[in-house]
């Protein structure tokens, strides 16, 4: 069967409960994403950069920026979450803001550390608040109520999932 280049390990799978072992690996798997897409994109040429993770697809620069977009939403969703009784949060286009300039041409070492200070941030926010504060809901307008232990569970696969882009990416081509 061939591999499906699109979710290379695989779709979401939201968990139906999170204990505290889980917590702790989706907490961990978030702290680790900065360096895991550093070393995937490490030694990376400017052509490479410039090349689609599949037919169709993003390149590996516009992957590398979509990450910090869409963590910085997450962490922005987490901590109304936070400090609002279930907050409707705003979506965004993220197609579209990976077509914009920075998205397409920027350097992509503005990204990474901006991933590093999101996922600093992030991971201090998490580790310092009690467990039930992670029970705390938010209202997606296109995927629902969402709770922050969820959120957390999405995060941590969205990362690995975008190395794994990344990394494939390398393996087929050789790199």
């Amino acid at each position: 069967m061939a591999e499906d280049q699109r979710y290379p390990i695989g779709r979401f799978q939201k968990p139906n409960l999170v204990d505290a072992v889980m917590l702790k690996q989706f907490v961990e798997a978030i702290g680790r994403l900065p360096q895991e897409v550093r070393g995937a994109v490490h030694g990376l040429t400017a052509a490479q950069l410039n090349t689609p993770y599949r037919e169709g697809g993003w390149s590996v620069r516009q992957v590398v920026h979509h990450l910090p977009d869409s963590h910085m939403n997450a962490y922005i969703r987490f901590k109304l979450a936070l400090t609002e009784n279930e907050p409707t949060i705003k979506p965004y286009n993220e197609a579209e803001w990976a077509e914009l300039p920075d998205a397409k041409l920027g350097p992509i070492e503005v990204s990474l550390g901006l991933l590093e200070a999101i996922h600093a941030r992030w991971v201090d926010c998490v580790r310092g608040i009690p467990g039930e504060n992670l029970q705390r809901r938010f209202l997606h307008p296109e995927r629902g109520l969402m709770s922050l232990n969820e959120l957390l569970a999405l995060y941590a696969w969205h990362g690995r999932h975008h190395v794994a882009h990344i990394v494939k990416l390398r393996e087929r081509m050789g790199w």
